[in-house]
Order: structure tokens, then sequence, then C-alpha cells
């Protein structure tokens, strides 16, 4: 069964954000915190009637809006045209609490609420979806990388392997000029010597 949804409200950067969700947790998880901003302080319920309807049209959805103003939740919020006046805007949405809250003790019409409800849980497979496809693509360029690394890797161990037995085929050669070497100089030694004695006979 599809669970209750409540609107819960924080502030990132230049923006507060706002999201209808089932629980803290859900919000959290859709604002992609690292940390509960809930315990924190940082993030709260909101009662706030315009919050409400904005995300109850969206469940799921994170709508943004400029910090510090009372501007409308949407998806694509533009960016504060003035950060140093927080002040009075605050003080107006602290006005506004109990009236909200007041508000929402009204009865609630059970069929959008079903319907926000199931909402929610469809952007929230479509998230789970994108993630998956995230992932799924980051698991196959992975698999390129490492596809090509073994294959770098296989051409190098050939490459060397190659070198390996051209430089013993350089190397018996090399010995074995060293040895034809040396059996000339053997024979030449021999050769002179009887040559020489030779030559000092004539004498």
């Amino acid at each position: 069964m599809a669970r209750k949804l409540k609107t819960y409200q924080t502030s990132l950067g230049f923006f507060d954000l706002a999201i209808a969700a089932p629980s803290m947790k859900a919000a959290l998880e859709a604002w992609g915190a690292d940390s509960n901003l809930f315990h924190q302080g940082a993030a709260k319920e909101s009662f706030d009637p315009g919050a409400i309807a904005a995300t109850m049209a969206k469940p799921g959805v994170v709508l943004r809006r400029p910090v510090g103003t009372d501007r409308a939740f949407s998806e694509h919020a533009e960016l504060p045209t003035d950060l140093g006046g927080g002040g009075p805007t605050k003080a107006a949405r602290k006005s506004k609490g109990p009236k909200a809250k007041q508000r929402s003790s009204r009865p609630v019409d059970k069929a959008a609420e079903r319907k926000a409800a199931l909402a929610f849980e469809k952007e929230q497979k479509r998230r789970e979806r994108e993630r998956a496809s995230e992932e799924t693509a980051r698991q196959k360029d992975r698999e390129r990388r490492q596809q090509a690394v073994d294959k770098a890797q296989t051409a190098l161990d050939k490459a060397e392997q190659e070198h390996a037995k051209r430089a013993a085929a350089i190397q018996a050669e090399v010995e074995a000029l060293e040895m034809r070497s040396q059996a000339e100089k053997a024979r030449w030694n021999k050769e002179k010597e009887r040559l020489e004695a030779a030559l000092r006979r004539a004498g």
C-alpha cells in the first residue's frame, strides 16, 4: 500500500529545496544528502501551504526556489538576485508557520493523497532505473577500459617475448663469433711461432 506523503524542506547552496516524500529518509536520498540533515536541524517537515501544494503536484521531484525568498517552488528555479536580505523573509516565513499548521489539520482529500503517493513511487522507480542505467553504463565503460588494458598488456608481453628471443639469438651469435675469434687467435699464434722459427733458421 502506498505510504502517506509529507513535504520536507532544506537549504542547499543558493536554493531552498522541497519534496513530497513518505519519510525523512526518502527525502534525504532524493536530495543526495551525505548526512542526516534533520538531526542537524538543517531540514524539517514543511507546513507551508505553497510548498505542500507544489510538492504534492510533483511527488518525489526535488523542487527549488532562491534561498531566503518566498517565491513558489519549481523544478528550475533562478538564482537569488539579493543574497544579503534574508532577514525579513525569514521572519515572514516564521509568521506563516502556525497558520500553515492550522490549515494542515483540515480534512485531507484521500483520493488526491493516494494519487500523490503513487506518483511519488513512480518517480522513485524512475530515479532507481536512471541510477541502474548509469551504473550499467559505468560498468560497460570499466569493462571496455579493462579490455583495452588487457589488449595492451598482451601486446607488451608478446613484444617482450619477441625481444628476448631476438636478444638470445644475437647473444648466441656473439658467443659463436667470440669462439671463432679465439680459435683464429690460437691458430695465428701457432702459425706465427712456426714462421718465426723458420726465419731464425734461415738467418
